[in-house]
């Protein structure tokens, strides 16, 4: 039973020595330089014999089955244990564990998050991660999801383009059809009328073709970066997708009035005054 289940607290092990080791060589480095000591010691610890258990945490963990790995992990999230980064390497580490996993995406959200962490880029959570993307509540889930669909995008073609077709997490499938490799017309059209029919996202639509990589959308792109009304940011992603499918823009623009343009300079200014300040002859590169 979860309940009986003896859960260990490797990071507050963790902690405890740290704060020893601290104390210890606290003057020993500066801030910037715990930032690299303490992960290099988080990682010595995994390898540690903890008196009390007889192992170290990544024998511990490597001397439990597939299933008892993944109920471990479970026990750790209902019973609020801290979760080692020790186990989660251990179930990445097991490929029996995926299908284990799978039934964590249909529970609390902490569960779910963590077998997204965990299960990653698979075939086999594809369909769960195309059911979340259009029923969870948390944006921050959703986006995890659809970073991984996107790289197995072509399994989902068909899917993603009805559920665009039913305004179903639209910008989303545009993101996700942006990423299939084997091309399509249909697919192409939606990207292309997206671009075309949205005015308010132009950037955003512009970076889905340019990623696309038909250069059918060249004369598009190329007929819009020329209108006198764009915007910088608008003109710089247009610019990015023309180039990425093989174009080019080279027209002079002036966009001296326009906000971000202005803040994008003052910045750089900003940055070779810092520069000089410190004895610099030349803009930093």
């Amino acid at each position: 039973m979860a309940g009986s289940m003896k859960l260990y607290d490797f990071d507050g092990m963790f902690d405890e020595r740290l704060s020893v080791y601290v104390k210890k060589y606290g003057t020993k480095y500066r801030e910037s330089e715990w930032e690299d000591v303490i992960p290099e010691l988080y990682d010595k610890f995994g390898d540690t014999v903890i008196k009390s258990i007889g192992k170290t945490p990544r024998q511990y963990y490597g001397t439990m089955t597939d299933a008892e790995l993944v109920k471990t992990l479970r026990a750790h999230i209902r019973r609020h244990v801290p979760v080692s980064e020790f186990l989660c390497e251990a179930i990445e580490g097991r490929d029996g564990c995926v299908g284990l996993m799978l039934p964590l995406l249909d529970g609390s959200e902490d569960e779910l998050t963590y077998a997204v962490n965990i299960i990653g880029a698979d075939e086999k959570a594809v369909p769960k991660y195309m059911e979340i993307i259009t029923a969870s509540d948390s944006d921050d889930v959703k986006e995890m999801c659809t970073d991984y669909v996107k790289q197995m995008a072509d399994l989902v073609k068909e899917k993603a383009v009805s559920l665009y077709k039913e305004d179903i997490e639209s910008e989303r499938m545009l993101d996700i059809l942006s990423r299939v490799t084997i091309k399509d017309d249909a697919v192409f059209d939606i990207l292309l009328t997206a671009f075309r029919t949205d005015p308010e996202n132009v950037p955003m639509h512009a970076s889905y073709l340019g990623v696309y990589g038909d250069e059918r959308a060249l004369p598009y792109l190329m007929d819009v970066i020329a209108q006198e009304g764009i915007s910088y940011v608008e003109y710089q992603e247009l610019k990015i997708a023309i180039e990425t499918l093989g174009g080019s823009y080279d027209e002079e623009r002036d966009f001296s009035e326009d906000p971000y343009y202005q803040t994008i300079k003052s910045q750089s200014a900003s940055e070779a005054d810092i520069f000089a300040a410190f004895g610099g002859d030349d803009e930093p590169d």
